[in-house]
């Protein structure tokens, strides 16, 4: 089976990518209240993809761009019906203020698409810490070499890409399987999950490395991107607990944590 992009799939990808890059720069205003540009999205389709006679595939996708570019607003609320989470009004803040949070009423389920969608989000954070690393590798000079050239910064970014690269077959495969409701749905979305939420984590702290001193400054978007990846991370069902439930489908047996 091939489970590369086909060409409206990447067409859509990279207008998502030059989109969101235009309206979300990273010089922009940090700290200036959230502009989630709702009715832009409407004109674009992304809010019913249904009726371009897409799926959730490409939402996927387009989460994927988003946390690419930070995106502030609640596109993940909305593309996964959990509007329930978010909202304007007793919000809870987070680690990420871009990021607020309603409390989740009685009853409440973390559905597999929430996870997969969550999991598409934390990709795209982890490819832009990934890139800020290599471009700082590339430019940074020390002894007269670009830093990349040393084992202890091009060891990380090996390690960085190997986990995104992963993070996104099992986040392209849970989206597939969620879109098909297909009977692997729960535990490619767990297994997803699990995974590209740590490895967004990894990525930020590993670029963080990376880039030393600057790494650590408010002034680099650095922080922001952590922040996503820790609250994609610890929203729902924690990574070990997300293991313990792949772990129960694969043996047929309960585990314990």
């Amino acid at each position: 089976m091939d489970f590369a992009l086909n060409e409206i799939q990447q067409e859509l990808k990279e207008q998502a990518r030059s989109w969101l890059s235009s309206r979300y720069p990273l010089d922009r205003d940090w700290e200036a209240p959230p502009d989630d540009r709702w009715s832009e999205l409407e004109e674009l389709g992304w809010l019913d993809v249904a009726a371009a006679d897409l799926a959730f595939v490409e939402e996927a996708l387009l989460l994927e761009e988003m946390g690419y570019a930070l995106y502030p607003g609640p596109y993940l609320a909305h593309v996964t019906g959990q509007n329930d989470v978010f909202g304007t009004g007793g919000t809870i803040a987070t680690v990420d203020p871009t990021r607020p949070l309603l409390r989740m009423p009685n009853g409440s389920s973390e559905t597999p698409r929430l996870r997969a969608a969550m999991a598409a989000e934390a990709v795209g954070v982890a490819q832009r810490a990934l890139d800020f690393g290599i471009e700082h590798a590339k430019t940074r000079m020390q002894f007269g070499k670009p830093i990349g050239t040393y084992q202890a910064v091009s060891h990380q970014l090996a390690d960085t890409y190997t986990d995104v690269e992963l993070a996104r077959s099992l986040a392209y495969w849970a989206a597939w399987c969620v879109a098909e409701d297909g009977e692997q749905a729960a535990i490619a979305a767990a297994a997803a999950k699990a995974f590209a939420t740590e490895a967004a984590v990894a990525a930020c702290e590993r670029s963080i490395q990376v880039h030393g001193g600057i790494g650590f400054t408010w002034e680099h978007p650095l922080h922001r991107f952590y922040k996503r990846a820790l609250w994609l991370e610890g929203l729902g069902t924690r990574p070990a607990q997300l293991r313990v439930e792949v772990a129960d489908a694969l043996l047929g047996v309960a585990v314990t944590a």
